[in-house]
């Protein structure tokens, strides 16, 4: 009897041969996919990619059965060395479809860049000026073409107060960079950078940091599953 809850039913058991079969046969794999999925990385192409090459390093490519996320079927490919783990995570994935699967989303791919801005002579008609010029500063800070084209780019300014600091008071300002499928840090960096000069004549300070930040609220992923007793 086929199990409802096992899209590929005994595929462990199945040889190499066999298991490339039913993934073609299925479309989830075509022949040029299967090419390049047993054709190993060139020694001439790996001293492209990396420093000091002198050989190749090789892992087993294995597959995560009986996936289910937001309503649709998915196959994950694992390179893993070590046993068990393949069978562990189909297993999970096939006691999480009996709950419907796994349900996931996420917000904007929103990242920060924070320019700090020292011996600001007055903080409150700083941060008004730098407000009033938001638009003027994100439309500056729109350095990636790439991004941009994408709907990507800069959306929004902060600046944030720091009174007390073992350095002295101090404005942070936070320029909210929409990365699209960017991780982001080159294009933050660079708009922080672009924007840090005209922040020190709209405030009468010095920018001293203009860096990405590891605060990743505004960029959130999540994901939700319910196993059934």
């Amino acid at each position: 009897m086929q199990d409802p809850h096992s899209r590929f039913r005994g595929f462990y058991r199945r040889t190499i041969q066999e298991r490339i079969a039913i993934l073609m046969e299925q479309s989830i794999l075509d022949s040029s996919a299967m090419e390049a999925l047993h054709e190993s990385l060139s020694v001439a192409h790996a001293d492209k990619m990396i420093e000091n090459v002198v050989g190749r390093y090789a892992l087993p490519f294995g597959l995560g059965m009986n996936f289910l996320m937001n309503g649709r079927e998915y196959i994950v490919p694992m390179v893993v060395e070590e046993p068990s783990i393949v069978a562990a995570v189909s297993f999970a994935a096939k006691l999480a479809r009996r709950g419907g699967g796994f349900y996931t989303g996420s917000s904007r791919p929103v990242m920060i860049g924070q320019i700090q801005l020292l011996d600001v002579p007055d903080h409150c008609a700083a941060e008004e000026a730098i407000i009033a010029a938001k638009a003027e500063l994100l439309q500056l800070a729109d350095t990636s073409p790439s991004i941009t084209a994408r709907g990507g780019g800069p959306v929004d300014l902060v600046v944030r107060h720091l009174p007390q600091t073992p350095t002295g008071p101090m404005l942070i300002v936070h320029l909210h960079f929409d990365c699209r499928d960017a991780m982001g840090a080159n294009a933050v960096n660079t708009a922080a950078e672009t924007i840090a000069p005209r922040l020190e004549m709209l405030s009468g300070g010095r920018a001293l940091l203009r860096i990405l930040s590891n605060l990743t609220d505004e960029r959130r992923a999540w994901a939700e599953v319910a196993i059934p007793a």
